[in-house]
């Protein structure tokens, strides 16, 4: 099946809680309603800065299901390797440690919190020098593993969810009912990521950020496990010139379209 892309941009570049009892939702659809109390996976892939973490958890929210953020879980293993100071090809030490740390979610809060060791690592694990190391760390082949099980651990626990991410409908969850694949250009991602640094009172030259975010491209697309690719199937969303609200909304739209098929 080929992807599908939705928006018309123009011409110019632009560990698991325990299970819970699954609560019917039915979402209006226009004349049709759809019952989405069933299980279902929603998976979201994307390169760095397309917006996923954000769209994800409002289309959550918005069809009434979990919403997981597997990059916060290969963050917080960084940070905890960071922390420990443990380098990249130190993998038995570094596989030891995560564990010992027991990354996990508290399903409480919304968005769910990402605990290492107990300790919320929301904050953390956004940190440039985390930033700056994630990509190497989440292609250790043996931490991905370890990741992926806990991930398909969390969907066992959590059935209705979505799910973001770089290889959630590629390999985590290649059966998933619908599969998305965020982009946008690199210039545009600079730009949106200039925009969070300065209004939280931080400098930052545009072209260094776009130099940083085409080598995580690079770093992420060429990994021997799990690398960013366009899961098979799935609908392909620019949003190099969406608002927040027009892409959910496309989401919204094609998760609809997808769950009557």
């Amino acid at each position: 099946m080929q992807p599908q892309r939705a928006g018309n941009p123009p011409s110019a570049p632009p560990a698991g809680a325990a299970l819970r009892v699954l609560k019917p939702v039915v979402v209006e659809t226009g004349p049709r309603m759809f019952d989405l109390s069933k299980p279902i996976v929603i998976a979201i892939d994307g390169p760095a800065g397309t917006g996923k973490s954000s769209v994800a958890r409002e289309l959550a929210r918005r069809l009434g299901l979990d919403f997981l953020d597997t990059g916060a879980m290969y963050r917080a293993a960084a940070a905890v390797a960071l922390d420990r100071g443990i380098a990249l090809d130190e993998v038995e030490e570094l596989i030891r440690s995560v564990r010992e740390a027991d990354i996990r979610f508290d399903w409480s809060k919304d968005p769910p919190l990402i605990l290492a060791g107990g300790r919320p690592m929301n904050v953390r694990i956004r940190e440039q020098d985390v930033t700056a190391v994630v990509s190497a760390y989440a292609g250790v082949k043996a931490l991905r593993e370890q990741m992926v099980a806990q991930q398909q651990a969390i969907a066992r626990d959590h059935p209705r969810l979505v799910s973001e991410g770089r290889d959630q409908g590629s390999v985590v969850f290649p059966g998933a009912r619908v599969k998305f694949y965020l982009d946008a250009s690199p210039r545009v991602r600079a730009e949106r990521r200039l925009t969070q640094l300065r209004e939280s009172g931080v400098e930052a030259d545009l072209a260094n950020l776009q130099r940083e975010i085409e080598a995580r491209d690079r770093s992420d697309k060429g990994r021997a496990v799990g690398p960013l690719t366009c899961p098979q199937g799935a609908d392909v969303v620019d949003t190099s010139h969406m608002s927040f609200e027009e892409v959910v909304q496309a989401l919204y739209d094609i998760v609809m379209r997808r769950s009557a098929e």
